[in-house]
């Protein structure tokens, strides 16, 4: 009798091997000459060599599978039981709108046209900026895109920032390391890439800095190399701090600029770097621009009526700045010509 032995890791061993074992217990019953025992972490298979070979590659096509859809369900087992069997998840492996596979094995893909043009825009450049209201699918299509890109062994590590303002309130002193201080501005893209890989793969690339979430002050000095680098809400970052991240780009990589000209939380006097750099970068070759409208909102329905309400009241100010601005440069010119007037009386 042989012996082998499978280490799995990086796994869940409840999404792999199933409530109560019951995958393992499925594999079992379709070789039963063959033991599978597992043990924590490990599975050993004893048998006879040429159903051992077998059993061997079910276990690693199911190891794929598992990093790929995030899980291990009755009918993936029975999938590789029987090469000629053919279930629903084959077919959405081969959908081309597939941007990647959610950690539960749920599908993500662009769910508006803006949202496949910017999947399409990433695809094409190098450095793509995304504008546009809340919960237009921004930062969860732009993760899912770095995500891919790492799965496909396109890029070595994922890098994510965001600068660390406060939305219009005070937060004081907050307890605690550097870590502790900045998650809670991080924690939408953290809550992202947990929708897309499992947890304890999660914690392995972040402890072996293959995916990096830091604020944007963490990048000033460095040269970004084979990597997926995602700047979140942009409209917060100062004209320097935007050419510091626009400048940190390096051979083999992806910039991706996320921003929401709307939510600007930056002192009044301070201009938007991310709207600077759209002046200053505009017609360049090889920039992606996407603009997101409330069409694309994907949150409750009655965002896309909050985001329509602010974008009109937005208008309504601007027109009567314009119109304030017209009219105080009209008494101006009269204002002259009455003083020019006078002092030739």
């Amino acid at each position: 009798m042989v012996e082998k032995v499978i280490t799995l890791e990086n796994i869940s061993l409840i999404d792999f091997l199933g409530t109560e074992n019951q995958n393992i217990k499925q594999l079992a019953a379709a070789f039963p000459s063959s033991k599978i025992i597992s043990r924590g972490n490990e599975i050993k298979i004893q048998g006879q060599t040429p159903e051992i070979t077998k059993i061997h590659e079910i276990f690693a096509s199911l190891i794929d599978h598992y990093h790929k859809f995030g899980k291990i369900t009755h009918n993936s087992v029975n999938r590789y039981l029987s090469a000629d069997s053919f279930t629903d998840e084959e077919v959405i492996v081969t959908s081309p709108d597939v941007i990647v596979y959610g950690s539960k094995g749920g599908v993500i893909k662009a769910k508006t046209p803006n949202q496949q043009k910017l999947v399409d825009a990433v695809e094409k450049n190098d450095l793509v900026f995304a504008l546009g209201p809340a919960g237009t699918g921004k930062t969860y299509v732009s993760v899912a895109m770095a995500v891919r890109a790492l799965k496909n062994k396109e890029v070595k590590k994922i890098i994510i920032s965001r600068p660390v303002v406060e939305a219009g309130e005070s937060l004081g002193f907050l307890p605690g390391d550097m870590k502790e201080k900045v998650d809670p501005y991080l924690r939408p893209i953290y809550d992202a890439l947990e929708d897309m890989i499992p947890v304890e793969k999660l914690k392995y690339y972040q402890e072996n800095k293959i995916i990096e979430i830091a604020p944007l002050a963490y990048m000033r000095g460095r040269t970004l190399n084979n990597a997926f680098v995602l700047l979140d809400e942009a409209q917060n970052t100062t004209p320097a701090q935007m050419k510091m991240f626009l400048t940190r780009m390096g051979p083999n990589a992806k910039l991706m600029v996320n921003g929401d000209w709307s939510q600007i939380d930056l002192p009044r006097n301070q201009r938007s770097g991310l709207m600077e750099a759209l002046t200053i970068l505009r017609g360049v070759k090889g920039i992606g621009v996407v603009e997101m409208t409330a069409d694309d909102v994907v949150r409750h329905r009655l965002v896309k009526d909050i985001v329509n309400a602010y974008t009109k009241l937005d208008e309504e100010k601007r027109a009567k700045r314009d119109a304030q601005a017209e009219e105080d440069e009209k008494n101006g010119v009269e204002t002259n010509k009455r003083y020019r007037n006078n002092g030739r009386v």
